[in-house]
């Protein structure tokens, strides 16, 4: 089984590199995130014609969260339990493969740095470190759970500087400040694992490069997008790559794909 997540940024403007890249992977669950799509404007039956039931969170023009599924769907949380918000930045489903049942959820964590205008306004920090406590309170729950759990998406979290091109740059930005690595870290420390690190201990791994200048030329990138598994998921982990092919297609989005296999 493959599992990927992708953050799109606006899917009605990359469905062309969605569906393209859709039919050459094939994977059986994908997790989206920056839909930035109400439910009437979603392209449930583009998805339907490329094989895929949709079930969505979404937002206009902001946020929004998607998951994909060649298989059965049962959304069991619309938004982050306990945390009320007004934005789209949690699905959570049960997904039946073949009798079989995964929990996953499409994450879009917060960014959290201030306005470009009011470089003081700390609001958006503060929601960030709200958001990952209530996170982390339901994600405690959910190793309960007798089945693999799969957590994917953006979760704006540099966790080291090998996961940047240039740390210091970015070292008092809200991605990578200790706060939020920390908090970030905990969940690891709770009992879930890095999916991509698992693997490859010592690998790059970048999933996101800015839309300015070279920046993907020149591979000034960062890792930010993470699948994080429950031991039950972990244990059946195959391979787990960044694939990059999405970023160099038709109008792509500023993110790649990160794809797991399970045995």
């Amino acid at each position: 089984m493959k599992i990927a997540t992708l953050n799109v940024n606006s899917i009605n403007a990359r469905m062309e590199n969605l569906t393209a890249w859709l039919a050459e992977t094939s994977p059986d669950i994908v997790l989206l995130q920056e839909i930035k799509s109400e439910f009437n404007s979603f392209p449930f039956f583009d998805l339907q014609m490329a094989g895929y039931d949709a079930k969505i969170l979404g937002q206009k023009s902001y946020n929004g969260v998607a998951v994909l599924s060649r298989y059965k769907i049962k959304v069991t949380e619309e938004g982050l339990p306990r945390f009320p918000d007004e934005n789209s930045r949690y699905l959570e489903a049960d997904v039946d493969v073949k009798g079989e049942k995964f929990r996953v959820a499409s994450i879009y964590l917060p960014n959290g740095n201030p306005p470009y205008n009011n470089p003081d306004d700390n609001s958006k920090f503060e929601y960030k470190l709200k958001w990952m406590d209530a996170f982390y309170a339901h994600a405690e729950k959910l190793l309960r759970l007798e089945q693999p759990v799969i957590l994917g998406g953006d979760f704006n979290v540099i966790l080291t500087e090998k996961d940047v091109y240039d740390p210091e740059a970015f070292r008092n930005n809200a991605l990578f400040r200790e706060e939020v690595r920390q908090r970030f870290a905990s969940l690891l420390y709770l009992g879930y694992y890095d999916a991509f690190r698992a693997l490859h201990p010592l690998d790059v791994g970048y999933t996101y490069w800015d839309y300015s200048g070279n920046a993907l030329q020149a591979d000034y990138g960062m890792r930010i997008d993470y699948l994080l598994l429950s031991a039950r998921a972990a244990d059946r982990l195959s391979s787990c790559a960044v694939d990059k092919k999405p970023r160099y297609g038709v109008k792509p989005s500023d993110h790649t794909a990160l794809v797991a296999e399970f045995e």
